[in-house]
């Protein structure tokens, strides 16, 4: 019996690239000569109301144009073809025995993560939200839920063996910010014709 695949966010569709249905792509792997040879099947993240929604895609050809790749896919013949595929995500599915590619990780080896900001825990990451522009790591805080965007500088250490994930959020995504229209320690305004002296 072969081990059970999992699935590996690979790329994105970003632009579509001349008449023909090619589609400029955005890389999330390290190893593109191995992830997208000719006859790569790809399982497609599109919203619902998408045409490509449920269906795969397979790669017919993968070309270099100024550095940036350029993917030919069965099926997608023209410019209007291509463009219903911008911004779709594309998956793969890999084998548990592959070798993980460098900070590559599955969504469940993130999720129960335990979340640390300057070593104190805040939280536990109970799921991860892909979208185009990034992906989010949702870290249950008490009963709130905090979106941390999943990029070097905001967390930049995830150590699997050790079930914790670092993060360095801004000022106020954990915690509720002082509102600047409130009144400070002082109380409330003076009453600016409380100095008056009565007249006599």
């Amino acid at each position: 019996m072969s081990p059970a695949a999992q699935q590996l966010r690979v790329g994105r569709l970003t632009k579509a690239h001349g008449l023909k249905g090619a589609l400029k792509l955005e890389l999330f792997t390290d190893d593109p000569d191995k992830r997208f040879t000719p006859g790569a099947v790809f399982t497609l993240q599109v919203p619902t109301s998408s045409p490509w929604h449920g269906k795969t895609l397979t790669l017919a050809e993968l070309r270099w144009y100024n550095g940036q790749p350029v993917g030919f896919f069965e099926g997608v013949a023209d410019r209007t073809g291509a463009e219903s595929l911008v911004k779709a995500i594309l998956w793969i599915d890999q084998d548990t025995d592959e070798a993980d590619e460098p900070d590559a990780w599955y969504d469940f080896q993130l999720v129960g993560l335990r979340a640390l900001r300057d070593g104190v825990e805040v939280g536990t990451v109970a799921r991860v939200e892909h979208f185009p522009a990034q992906d989010l790591l949702v870290v249950k805080a008490g009963e709130r839920e905090v979106l941390v965007p999943f990029v070097a500088a905001i967390v930049p250490s995830v150590d699997i063996a050790a079930g914790t994930v670092t993060i360095t959020p801004p000022v106020g995504l954990f915690e509720e910010l002082p509102d600047d229209d409130q009144p400070g320690d002082d109380g409330p305004p003076a009453d600016p014709e409380a100095d008056v002296a009565p007249s006599a």
